[in-house]
């Protein structure tokens, strides 16, 4: 059974500012994204970013990940490594992003095309996105954490598209990751009853083709079981009375 943690006015406070670092850093992202950058360099210029607005990089160190940021090609779903690779004309790159201020964590994430690509990875990322929206539109305080996974589940498939199910969003406070889990599928009367004061990390992972996927060697990255393209979008939100607000906006 979930344990949900009901945040004081003052915590989702502490939350927002860093959220909103985490959109000002993935702002950052867009700007730098072209063909022949490496991943490693928009990990560097990020973490600068984090770190000169007096936060750290909640992914740095945690559980011995060694970036600040995750930063995931094509068919790299989650959890990518930056360093070398650079980045091609066509690809798309899904860069997440924590920051951790005053005692607290925000969470966002966002996937960008590199150049033109392809009409496919461009529907991909358009859909992923809605996806994003469709789930924190469903959230109703007294309503089921389940209708966020149904909404967006059903917006993915109902445009050709499948959802991870080995990976879920969280809640999110004092830690990275806490209580509720937040899965991308299942039935809308699902989970627990949302009260004001929740704050989830809501995060589709959309791939082009099966929901299936694999973690390779070095314990970190995830990719399609098929090798086809995934795209990844988060928002850190909170449960008000009357719906939802997001934090990780500027």
């Amino acid at each position: 059974m979930s344990t949900l943690i009901l945040k004081r006015p003052d915590e989702i406070e502490k939350i927002r500012a860093s959220a909103r670092i985490v959109a000002e850093a993935l702002d950052l992202a867009g700007t730098l994204i072209a063909p022949g950058v490496t991943t490693g360099e928009i990990d560097s210029r990020i973490e600068e970013l984090i770190r000169s607005r007096g936060a750290v990089p909640s992914f740095k160190g945690y559980r011995g990940f060694p970036a600040a940021t995750c930063i995931s090609v094509n068919e790299v779903v989650v959890h990518g490594i930056p360093g070398e690779r650079r980045l091609e004309q066509g690809d798309i790159v899904g860069i997440d992003v924590g920051a951790y201020l005053d005692r607290y964590h925000g969470d966002g994430a966002r996937s960008f095309p590199v150049g033109a690509v392809s009409a496919e990875a461009a529907k991909l990322l358009v859909v992923a996105q809605e996806a994003l929206l469709a789930g924190i539109a469903a959230i109703r305080a007294g309503g089921r954490l389940g209708a966020i996974s149904h909404a967006v589940q059903t917006h993915a498939e109902a445009n050709g598209f499948s959802v991870v199910r080995d990976l879920v969003g969280h809640g999110i406070g004092r830690s990275l990751h806490e209580d509720p889990q937040v899965p991308n599928f299942g039935p809308a009367t699902a989970g627990p009853v949302l009260r004001p004061g929740i704050v989830l990390a809501i995060e589709p992972m959309v791939n082009a083709g099966t929901w299936e996927v694999r973690t390779e060697a070095d314990h970190w990255t995830v990719v399609t079981l098929d090798g086809k393209f995934s795209a990844h979008f988060e928002h850190t939100v909170v449960v008000r009375e009357d719906g939802p607000e997001i934090l990780s906006l500027l």
